[in-house]
């Protein structure tokens, strides 16, 4: 079984950075980890994943060059570094972890775990 439990969540100013962590539980070196959001009124959208050894990564067109997603398999973390953040970034983001040693899908019905998720506000 594999637990997500996201943090570091918060308010921020636009044009500001924020990190947000999801710590795990269970053998998720060997799971592909995504970050979603969902923001309100809206479906529910990738924003970065990375693979299960860290050296593949992808990004949605709204995030790249912005956003960079880690991990560090020895604390079991995974990270999400946003940085010039903007309005339409705010939502709730949300970790989630797919089974396997493929590159990280962008697809929600991929992945096998989800967190509760954090919340992310930048104010304008």
């Amino acid at each position: 079984q594999v637990q997500l439990v996201e943090s570091g969540g918060g308010l921020v100013q636009a044009g500001g950075s924020l990190r947000v962590s999801c710590g795990t539980s269970g053998r998720t070196s060997v799971y592909a980890m995504g970050w979603f959001r969902q923001a309100p009124g809206k479906e529910r959208e990738f924003v970065a994943g990375i693979d299960w050894g860290g050296s593949r990564t992808r990004y949605a067109d709204s995030v790249q060059g912005r956003f960079t997603i880690s991990r560090d398999n020895a604390k079991t973390t995974v990270y999400l570094q946003m940085n010039s953040l903007k309005s339409e970034d705010t939502a709730v983001y949300y970790c989630a972890a797919e089974r396997g040693l493929m590159p990280p899908s962008t697809s929600r019905g991929q992945y096998d775990y989800w967190g509760q998720g954090t919340q992310v506000t930048v104010s304008s």
